[in-house]
């Protein structure tokens, strides 16, 4: 889809029928929250964690590096998943890199239960795929999780990637819901701070509006979401092109479809499509 024809309207379509028989014999995989924090992390892990995938539905990766760097606030881990094919790029210091921060609005969600996903990214892609597992509010709050977004970006972009054969102008930020905000908002604070710039910026489903006042808050709202607040369309010039994904079914679908319109608007590389799950 061009940026020409990009969709201005967010609507629910029909529930895949796929989708409808997989959550009717998972009922354990529920979209509501467990009362708590700890309960609904505890959740996440139980529930959503590759470990919990038979070995059949788990996606083949070339290999997988777990590593960390020294962050503002500790530690950061981090999850690194090769290819099968980016072994000679990776030799020639040419490969690709994408930093992927999850969702769960901040306070819940670990790297483990999106790695079957991001395995299927690094393979289709042939992009090296660096799933962070960064601080949660409310014990860390905001704007933490963006330091340590910058911080990850600052080792690919030096040794940490010259040494997993990245090209410092191949780097790449993304992430769903939550970690979508985060990579709007480090696309933003990047270029006001004349920082070296993302590659590119892969929106799945962001939080890019506060407050959730619009349509899909009200039809799907089922989870808790931190944004940084609306900004003018002239602030979004000079920011690295973007592809923005939203979900007719997903309380930010509005807000996603929002945000692309102003990044269109703001005279930006864009591409961007509403997906009717």
């Amino acid at each position: 889809m061009s940026s020409s024809d990009l969709p201005t309207v967010g609507s629910r379509s029909t529930l895949d029928p796929e989708l409808e028989v997989f959550f009717s014999k998972n009922p354990d995989l529920h979209l509501g929250w467990e009362g708590c924090f700890t309960a609904e992390r505890s959740h996440h892990t139980r529930v959503f964690g590759f470990h919990a995938l038979p070995t059949s539905q788990q996606g083949p990766i070339q290999e997988v590096e777990f590593t960390a760097i020294r962050g503002p606030d500790g530690t950061i881990p981090i999850r690194i998943l090769y290819q099968k094919s980016g072994e000679e790029k990776r030799k020639s210091g040419d490969a690709a890199a994408l930093i992927y921060f999850h969702g769960g609005g901040y306070t819940v969600g670990i790297v483990d239960e999106f790695e079957n996903g991001l395995r299927i990214v690094a393979e289709e892609s042939g992009v090296q795929v660096y799933a962070v597992e960064y601080r949660l509010a409310p014990e860390w709050r905001f704007p933490t999780q963006l330091d340590e977004y910058v911080a990850v970006a600052k080792w690919l972009h030096g040794e940490g990637g010259k040494a997993r054969g990245v090209h410092m102008n191949k780097v790449l930020g993304g992430g769903n819901s939550a970690g979508g905000n985060m990579t709007a908002a480090v696309s933003l604070r990047l270029r006001d701070e004349g920082k070296k710039p993302l590659k590119a910026q892969i929106l799945l489903y962001p939080e890019a509006r506060l407050p959730l006042d619009m349509n899909a808050a009200t039809e799907n709202n089922t989870g808790m979401y931190v944004s940084p607040g609306m900004q003018p369309i002239d602030y979004l010039k000079g920011v690295p092109p973007a592809a923005n994904f939203t979900c007719g079914f997903d309380p930010l679908r509005d807000v996603g479809v929002e945000y692309g319109s102003k990044l269109k608007q703001a005279v930006l590389t864009l591409r961007g499509i509403i997906l009717m799950l």
